[in-house]
């Protein structure tokens, strides 16, 4: 058998001569062409809207919110019940409301002692008033 075959560098006018193989020569259905990366038409890049929500409370239970567009302030402080930040956490994300709860609570067992220390004062000043009415 006889091929003729070209060298990459060699002179287009040579014959070379080469043995018999006895392996078959592959099919033209099994040489796969090569396919060339391309961008996918069509593809959409989706157009993302940022705000941003500040929530401010203090230890006295006060929340107050602010609402940003980019740098554009939309709202601020609004004043927003503690309730309702506990609500809007829940509702956005479970590890969002375990953090501002412990807040709200904190800030609840701070206005609940200084209650009590307002009470006993009161207390205090009910008897002194009785005792000077005698």
């Amino acid at each position: 058998m006889t091929v003729d075959t070209l060298a990459p560098e060699a002179p287009a006018a040579t014959d070379v001569e080469l043995p018999a193989v006895d392996a078959p020569a592959p099919a033209a259905a099994e040489v796969k062409p090569r396919k060339t990366p391309g961008r996918k038409p069509g593809a959409k890049r989706t157009k993302t809207l940022e705000l941003t929500l500040t929530v401010t409370g203090t230890a006295d239970g006060e929340w107050h919110a602010d609402l940003k567009h980019g740098s554009t302030y939309l709202a601020r402080d609004l004043a927003v019940a503690a309730a309702a930040v506990s609500r809007a956490a829940k509702e956005l994300h479970e590890d969002l409301s375990g953090p501002i709860d412990e807040v709200i609570d904190a800030a609840r067992e701070q206005q609940a002692a200084k209650v009590a220390a307002l009470e006993a004062e009161l207390e205090a000043a009910r008897k002194a008033l009785a005792d000077l009415a005698d």
